[in-house]
């Protein structure tokens, strides 16, 4: 599918705006999602993975990806509200899928609030399913 942004991998130079994005976007993101801690350990680990989507110099929109040699991962697709709807974030989730693909990765899993129906049904219509797990965490001191 074509949107209007086009698609790279993060750059330096979109720090600042990605760290926006993110506050707008995800304004209850728990402490440990500090936006800036987080660019800085995705860039250690398949930095190509993390994508935004722009248009012109303004970035409008994020998606981080990563393949553990089991599975891969999406976290914080993103789109700017004022281009929602607009394509942009399945273009994100396709070139995602391609980059793991790339690396052999034979699964995608991700993790949506379970109240939050809307993305629920936006991913079902890329084919994803809720899976019957339970997930469990824990907070290490080096976050």
């Amino acid at each position: 599918m074509n949107s209007i942004a086009d698609i790279r991998p993060y750059a330096s130079k979109d720090q600042t705006q990605v760290v926006s994005l993110w506050k707008t976007v995800f304004p209850d993101d728990p402490q440990w999602n500090d936006p800036i801690s987080m660019i800085r350990r995705k860039l250690t680990v398949q930095p190509e993975l993390f994508l935004v989507g722009h248009i012109g110099d303004r970035v409008i929109a994020t998606v981080m990806a990563g393949f553990d040699g089991v599975r891969g991962w999406i976290h914080h697709l993103a789109v700017h509200p004022e281009y929602r709807r607009k394509g942009i974030a399945t273009s994100l989730m396709h070139s995602a899928e391609q980059g793991l693909e790339a690396l052999g990765c034979p699964k995608v899993n991700l993790q949506v609030r379970a109240t939050n129906a809307a993305v629920i049904s936006f991913y079902s219509t890329l084919g994803y399913a809720v899976e019957e797990r339970a997930s469990l965490g824990k907070r290490l001191g080096a976050a």
